[in-house]
């Protein structure tokens, strides 16, 4: 397939997964708001667990809440789910697009595993499944009745499949995964529990039958998951253009970093919103100061590599060099085929261009191995320090 059809599909898979998303990430966050808002109140109907008053677009809204269904249901109820289907449904075609199409570029680093392209994509798909069925496991176990522990045990999953990628997928694939891991987790509570349950308390409910509440606290339990999640899932599927944290040695240990910082984000928030008083959550501020602070730390650039008296490669050896590992994509005429103009317009053919990327270069190549793409023509770390001392000595 030619790369022109290859962008346009990218580009609007992608973008039908930000719709989507957004949808689903919106609606999550007003239902766990307003379920943290609900308040009982001295005159409530029959089975009505809790009410909410809101205000929106000049209106007033009066919301009720029951637990299993009221006595009777009207014929336009209204289901949020193709939300969270659809984010998974274009999440995975995005994934086959973006990463499985050319795998040996995108997936694959040498450095950290040279495996084919195959057995790449097995891992994908095989990590992703396990990844669910050991969470839906632990919730279903003894575990899942303790929340702190099912907490700490998700948490160690999150952070055992972020090791895994890390060293098994290249720096750009790596935490794009772990964001697919989460990500599935998210839309298969959806798909496998959330919403099956409600279809019960209907069903029973249509039968004459009193509904069995405990469907309804399995829902909110795996919900509450779920935007609790969302925060740190958004970063790993943005991650791609932040190779300070896709190519550092200790990925994972961010990924951890990452979780704890946002959901503890997401927790202020809720708590913000429907009013809880500051002192019950005034251990998120310094929660996720220190997260973002030690994340900070270790991603922190390392001294100038520069030692006094050594020599510098000649300009001449310097463009053979970027031409053998970088010219293949950013060039006039780039060889790659997964390439018909030169990635964001960057061309490096001649000694010029490359003093105008020096800092992209130092970046990119330099302070991480995010390029090559794939470390696809075997860039070594002498190589990189050789580069880095020419590019330093021409500030």
């Amino acid at each position: 397939m030619s790369p022109f059809i290859m962008d346009w599909l990218n580009l609007l898979i992608r973008w039908a997964h930000l719709i989507v998303g957004i949808g689903w990430i919106g609606t999550s966050f007003y239902f766990v708001a307003l379920d943290f808002s609900l308040k009982r109140r001295e005159q409530m109907k029959k089975g009505v667990f809790g009410t909410a008053w809101e205000v929106h677009g000049g209106g007033f809204y009066h919301v009720e809440k029951y637990l299993v269904a009221p006595d009777e249901l009207p014929d336009d109820l209204i289901w949020y789910k193709w939300e969270a289907y659809l984010t998974f449904v274009t999440g995975i075609m995005l994934m086959i697009v973006q990463f499985y199409w050319n795998a040996d570029v995108w997936m694959i680093d040498p450095n950290v595993l040279d495996i084919a392209p195959t057995v790449a994509i097995v891992y994908s798909i095989l990590s992703l499944t396990i990844g669910w069925f050991v969470y839906d496991w632990l919730c279903k176990s003894g575990i899942g009745k303790n929340t702190p522990l099912l907490m700490g045990m998700v948490f160690l999953l999150i952070l055992g499949a972020s090791y895994f990628y890390t060293h098994v997928f290249s720096a750009r694939a790596a935490l794009i995964h772990v964001g697919a891991f989460i990500g599935t987790i998210m839309a298969s509570n959806v798909f496998g529990i959330i919403v099956p349950n409600q279809k019960k308390i209907v069903a029973s409910l249509l039968k004459g039958e009193k509904p069995d509440p405990k469907y309804g606290v399995i829902g909110k339990q795996r919900s509450i998951h779920n935007t609790y999640l969302t925060l740190p899932v958004l970063v790993m599927m943005v991650s791609g253009h932040y190779p300070i944290i896709t190519s550092h040695p200790n990925a994972w240990l961010l990924v951890g970093l990452i979780i704890i910082g946002g959901a503890s984000l997401r927790h202020l928030i809720i708590k913000h919103e429907v009013g809880d008083p500051l002192k019950g959550y005034a251990w998120t501020f310094p929660a996720i100061i220190i997260a973002l602070g030690v994340a900070m730390y270790m991603t922190m650039p390392a001294p100038p590599r520069i030692v006094n008296g050594q020599t510098v490669l000649s300009d001449v050896k310097i463009v053979d060099m970027v031409k053998t590992h970088c010219a293949a994509c950013h060039s006039d005429t780039p060889s790659n085929e997964s390439f018909e103009e030169a990635p964001k317009g960057i061309k490096l053919d001649n000694l010029d261009q490359i003093k105008k990327y020096n800092e992209l270069i130092v970046k990119f190549a330099i302070q991480s191995d995010y390029m090559p793409l794939g470390n696809e023509t075997n860039m070594s770390a002498e190589e990189r320090q050789q580069l880095d001392n020419w590019l330093a000595s021409q500030k």
